[in-house]
């Protein structure tokens, strides 16, 4: 499959005339879960999951079958900074141990019941150092859409993404600084666990990095250009594919919400398909999820990355599915409702 897009602005153009949910769809559900046997509202957040859920599905009564979960890779020319506390090989190493379903997110995966795929974005040929200037040119940054757009299965009925490259907690913190400003060091935390030092290398080659490159405060796709990874813009280019199909989205960690703010801030509204799966303990994930008014559904300190938080979020909407659709109502259990 070849993606309809050739350019940052025909992606834009794409993600502006995305479609909206089913607005039957969505009041259809409202009045279901009306009808339930339970208490008004008892169900708690369970009942709004499973109405949004409904509205992009297009159907009154859905069921999740087809969960998905793709894993992108990148390396990041930013690491010679020393901004991690790994080096950059071990990308390739825990790709090889995700093709061999020996990660974390193979086993939540498979606990979910998702199919989980991995994409290794040219390992051997790292961005560019963006405190040097623009971290892909523009056609490398349409090659990662690309690849994000195409990974999507149109069967899918549930999206997962995450991401593995050494540096990229350093890419997500310089997005996020580019689209919502503020100080760089409000945004850096320590990623794979750099000391104080570390940290304050960080934030530096942070603020370094939106220093050579001014042109990304202004636009949210030349933000991901200069400051993102290919993990990065393939995640975007999933997220924004499944947009076009209505298939709902659950959000990772800070790297996953930080790409995929690049979507909401080039087209308010983009993420209206998506949740946010858990909040991260990396400090700057929960307040880039309120700035885009996005609720986590689990927050358990995980730190992982992969996807892991939001496959393990899966669970949460198929319950909120589970219930709304296989719940009998008042009538269909001949219990009085009052």
């Amino acid at each position: 499959m070849i993606a309809p897009f050739t350019t940052l602005a025909e992606f834009r153009a794409i993600l502006a005339a995305a479609p909206a949910p089913s607005d039957a769809a969505r009041q259809g559900a409202e009045a279901r879960n009306g009808q339930l046997t339970k208490p008004p509202g008892a169900l708690g957040r369970l009942e709004d999951l499973a109405i949004w859920y409904a509205g992009w599905r297009g159907d009154v009564r859905p069921r999740i079958e087809a969960p998905q979960v793709l894993v992108f890779a990148g390396n990041h020319g930013v690491t010679a900074r020393g901004v991690s506390a790994f080096p950059a090989e071990v990308t390739a190493q825990m790709v090889a141990n995700f093709e061999a379903g020996g990660a974390a997110i193979n086993q939540l995966s498979r606990a979910a019941g998702a199919r989980m795929q991995v994409h290794a974005l040219d390992l051997d040929r790292p961005t560019a150092d963006f405190t040097q200037g623009p971290a892909m040119t523009e056609a490398e940054v349409i090659a990662a859409l690309n690849a994000g757009w195409n990974a999507v299965d149109d069967d899918a009925d549930l999206l997962v993404t995450g991401e593995m490259g050494i540096g990229n907690t350093t890419a997500a913190a310089a997005l996020a600084h580019a689209l919502f400003g503020g100080a760089a060091a409000g945004w850096t935390g320590r990623g794979t666990g750099v000391d104080d030092s570390g940290l304050a290398l960080k934030a530096q080659v942070v603020a370094g990095g939106l220093a050579a490159n001014p042109g990304a405060t202004g636009d949210p796709m030349e933000a991901l250009r200069c400051l993102g990874g290919r993990e990065l813009a393939a995640m975007a280019g999933a997220i924004a594919r499944a947009r076009a199909l209505r298939i709902p989205v659950i959000l990772d960690g800070f790297i996953c919400t930080a790409a995929a703010a690049t979507l909401e801030r080039a087209v308010p509204g983009a993420l209206d398909h998506a949740v946010a799966g858990h909040v991260s303990c990396e400090a700057a994930h929960g307040l880039l999820l309120k700035r885009l008014g996005k609720e986590p559904l689990l927050a358990l300190n995980m730190r992982l990355g992969e996807g892991s938080g939001a496959a393990l979020a899966i669970n949460v909407i198929k319950g909120a599915i589970a219930c709304h659709s296989g719940m009998a109502t008042f009538a269909e259990a001949g219990v009085s409702d009052g």
